[in-house]
């Protein structure tokens, strides 16, 4: 936790807020990801970033009131602290991968943090999880879905629906770093669209 806090914390100070994107988070079964749209300083690499560098805060003002309150401990020590958490957690070090306008971080989960194998073809998927892929469209919340599906128990349906949706890849949450909002909503993802388009047209679900 303490890792991923650095992290969103670099993203928020580095962010060029003058692109619309904004920050983005997504969980996958084995691994996160944090994508940042800014630009490294000039002459700058990935390789320099995860050395010992000065601090060039491309907000100096979001810098600075996140130093007076405390969240930053020092500037230009984002990175390192970054590191030396993942290391007094014993979990991966993240990897950094710097594309045009935009810092890649990603978290490898430990094994034993990973979803187990998922189903990767139509007759291996529950035949909840294809309902619920059929039914899903756009972002839904959990009221909704279960509307959409005729199921009156909530408990039931986490179970046998949401859940496996969740943990197979086929289902992500719209707020993945606050699972429990009451503004959480549920979308599809690539791996689900690749599914439902080999489903047989069905009238209704």
């Amino acid at each position: 936790m303490p890792a991923l806090r650095e992290a969103v914390l670099n993203a928020v100070v580095h962010k060029d807020y003058t692109i619309g994107a904004t920050i983005q988070i997504s969980v996958y079964p084995d691994k996160l990801l944090i994508w940042n749209p800014g630009e490294l300083p000039p002459n700058w690499t990935v390789e320099k970033l995860l050395s010992k560098h000065a601090s060039i805060p491309f907000n100096p003002d979001v810098a600075s009131v996140f130093f007076r309150a405390g969240m930053i401990e020092s500037w230009g020590r984002g990175i390192e602290r970054l590191l030396e958490a993942c290391q007094e957690a014993h979990t991966p070090a993240p990897e950094l991968r710097y594309e045009h306008t935009a810092l890649w971080v990603e978290f490898r989960f430990l094994p034993e943090h990973t979803v187990s194998a998922t189903p990767k073809v139509t007759g291996e998927v529950t035949g909840e999880v294809e309902r619920l892929v059929r039914v899903l469209e756009g972002p839904m919340s959990r009221v909704q879905i279960q509307q959409a599906l005729g199921l009156r128990h909530e408990d039931h349906f986490r179970a046998k629906y949401l859940i496996p949706a969740l943990q197979s890849g086929f289902v992500e949450m719209t707020i993945p770093d606050r699972p429990k909002s009451s503004r959480q909503q549920y979308r599809l993802t690539a791996k689900a669209e690749a599914l439902r388009a080999k489903l047989p047209k069905e009238k209704g679900v």
